[in-house]
């Protein structure tokens, strides 16, 4: 069984986290800059085995395609052409920010650290994957 990772993809920022091998729990990976992300997953993808990738998909409160998502779109054609072996899925986003700063804040995380927006990037990551597994019954 391979992991799953998921990606909380920004036009600047990408946070990303992934499964352990047993998809059990779910952890924060990386947060990286755009453009680095597809040298990074080939890179990863080499040295561990990954079945599935969860992209994040914004939305509005509406349940429609929010103005981020032309960043998305063509991103997640290249995820399909680039790893035609992996499964990549589509997860609703909405509110993840606002809950990864929440979650900071409950785990006593100081205000400075709260700021530094590569950690909110990695922990909606995270929700974005947790969601999903919990979503999938995994």
């Amino acid at each position: 069984m391979g992991r799953i990772l998921a990606i909380d993809y920004g036009s600047k920022r990408v946070g990303l986290a992934v499964t352990d091998p047993l998809r059990l729990i779910a952890g924060g990976l990386d947060t990286l800059h755009s453009k680095d992300l597809m040298a990074f997953l080939k890179t990863y993808t080499t040295k561990e085995k990954v079945d599935v990738i969860v992209v994040g998909e914004p939305k509005t409160l509406m349940n429609e395609k929010s103005t981020s998502a032309r960043f998305i779109e063509p991103f997640v054609k290249q995820l399909e052409k680039t790893f035609p072996e992996i499964k990549i899925d589509r997860y609703d986003e909405r509110f993840t920010s606002r809950m990864a700063m929440q979650s900071m804040i409950e785990g006593g995380l100081k205000k400075k650290d709260r700021q530094n927006k590569e950690t909110v990037d990695q922990v909606s990551a995270i929700i974005i994957l947790q969601d999903y597994m919990r979503a999938k019954g995994i």
